[in-house]
């Protein structure tokens, strides 16, 4: 469990995920709208060394991302997703077979197509604002 007490504190929690997550490169962060998938997803990105724009893939259902070292990040948004084929149809299966960093938001609607070692991440919002992430 990682606590972030306020976004000046999300670099720092950041950090903190990447040293516990462990091997998986697979990463889906489950949390209702508003709980901050995105923004704890620009956090890890800029950790990573990330220097181009991070923003919500939520009409193109995928973004790329290079890390200072050449490293790519994906990062997928299946919010507005109907049907389980429009995964499919953007190449998902190769995306988490590339052994790159995959960020999931809105992973209910794969949840069927997941792999076995994926990190599921609950993102909560607490009663005093901060955020939880439990995994």
């Amino acid at each position: 469990m990682i606590l972030i007490k306020g976004i000046e504190h999300l670099e720092d929690a950041a950090r903190e995920f990447l040293n516990k997550k462990g091997d998986s490169n697979i990463v889906a962060l489950y949390g209702e709208m508003g709980a901050g998938k995105t923004t704890f997803t620009k956090a890890l990105c800029r950790v990573l060394g990330v220097t181009d724009g991070v923003s919500s893939p939520t009409f193109s259902l995928i973004n790329d991302y290079m890390t200072k070292d050449g490293e790519s990040i994906h990062h997928f948004d299946f919010y507005r997703i109907n049907k389980l084929e429009e995964a499919f149809d953007i190449g998902f299966e190769e995306f988490i077979e590339s052994g790159n960093l995959c960020i999931i938001e809105w992973p209910e609607k794969i949840e069927q197509i997941l792999p076995a070692d994926v990190l599921r991440v609950k993102i909560s919002v607490l009663n005093d604002g901060s955020r939880e992430l439990v995994f």
